[in-house]
């Protein structure tokens, strides 16, 4: 059991608003906060180098962390700045042949999918997307059938940034697996709102970000590498942190999955970041799904009692992303007047997944994403405001 209390004590936020988002970037705990200005005011006194020298062992143990929170070993984790770049190290280092098809899915996020068409483009690349099946999931049939040898990557989104959904990663996962085809997972969304197990899903590279359900700081992600690829895969970029210079015509990249990252980044963040790991675990991760999960299916069910409401959610089991439209009035202006009146929920445009969002014809969605610090109480009060907008 959560104690509800103590997260709400302990998440300076709470009172502030009510906050509904954590599918954009979650209220931070405390002790993520005292972490961040903690190591920055260490660098103020004593300057950044000295600082991060003092605090070298507890930065490391960032990396234990972030690893065994998704079953997998330190040397396995690169903290990067953010998702989107953790995705890209991994994608852009895939060494794709000419004429080899990317394997995708409807609900890809448009950051991914922009990638696609440079490389495909850069490349000689075929984007193939596997069609949903009558659930809106990701359809593993037909992604059975699309294998072949030509086949370079299969890279979905786990849980995409509209519609509710949970694509079957660890189904896709084996399915890759079976026909050797590098798979690079998406679980942007997915970190800190359910478990992860690296060796249960089956993938090769997993990315994700800091600050949406893991309720770290902005500017913070990760990437796994599987042990596997680290003998073989090079970075698309490299600097003399993820590669010695060892001599005047050579390089040796390192042998962990560091070799993703560069010499400068932000210590502090990174402070930030491990202490949300670490304040995840405490809770425990499948006290949180369940959590979510009750309060986003609460807020499912008041939404379908109000008049002019359409629920987009896609899949058996929806995730903590209620996504919704209000028929005749805009999503932006509503999201707007909610904030106005102290009730943080958030959009989803079109074409952060255009290829979904054409195919149902959705407008741009509304999208409420309660965290474990919410209360019932909470949604209760922003769906009946939400009603007194458009009645």
């Amino acid at each position: 059991m959560i104690d509800v209390a103590q997260v709400r004590a302990d998440t300076q936020g709470i009172g502030h608003s009510t906050h509904l988002l954590a599918c954009g970037s979650a209220l931070m705990p405390k002790s993520v906060v005292d972490a961040i200005v903690s190591h920055t005011q260490l660098e103020a006194q004593i300057g950044g180098y000295e600082a991060h020298a003092r605090q070298s062992d507890q930065m490391d143990r960032v990396y234990h962390s972030m690893a065994g929170h998704i079953g997998a070993s330190a040397r396995e984790i690169a903290l990067m700045e953010n998702a989107t770049v953790a995705w890209c190290h991994a994608f852009y280092a895939l060494p794709l042949k000419p004429g080899s098809r990317i394997l995708t899915c409807e609900a890809e996020y448009a950051a991914n999918y922009v990638a696609f068409l440079q490389r495909a483009k850069r490349d000689d690349l075929t984007i193939e997307v596997v069609p949903s099946d009558d659930r809106g999931e990701l359809d593993l049939a037909a992604l059975e059938r699309a294998m072949g040898d030509d086949v370079g990557v299969v890279a979905i989104t786990w849980v995409p940034t509209n519609g509710g959904l949970v694509n079957p990663a660890a189904e896709v996962g084996r399915i890759a697996k079976a026909h050797g085809v590098p798979y690079l997972l998406d679980a942007c969304q997915a970190a800190g709102q359910m478990r992860i197990d690296v060796q249960e899903l089956g993938c090769d590279f997993l990315s994700a970000t800091g600050r949406k359900y893991l309720r770290g700081p902005r500017g913070t992600g990760f990437l796994y590498v599987k042990e596997a690829w680290l003998d073989t895969l090079e970075p698309a970029m490299i600097d003399h942190f993820g590669a010695a210079w060892v001599a005047r015509d050579r390089y040796e990249l390192r042998d962990d999955a560091r070799r993703f990252e560069t010499w400068e980044n932000s210590y502090a963040l990174r402070a930030g970041h491990g202490a949300a790991v670490d304040y995840a675990d405490q809770i425990g991760i499948d006290h949180i799904h369940e959590r979510v999960n009750l309060l986003a299916q609460h807020a499912r069910h008041c939404l379908s009692e109000v008049a002019g409401v359409v629920l987009q959610d896609l899949g058996r089991s929806p995730c903590g992303i209620v996504s919704f439209s209000v028929e005749g009035i805009e999503a932006q202006s509503i999201a707007g007047q909610m904030a106005a009146s102290g009730f943080a929920i958030g959009t989803s445009v079109v074409s952060s997944t255009r290829l979904d969002s054409e195919r149902r014809n959705l407008p741009t969605l509304l999208r409420i994403a309660p965290h474990y610090y919410n209360t019932e109480d909470e949604v209760n009060a922003a769906v009946k405001h939400l009603a007194s907008l458009i009645h």
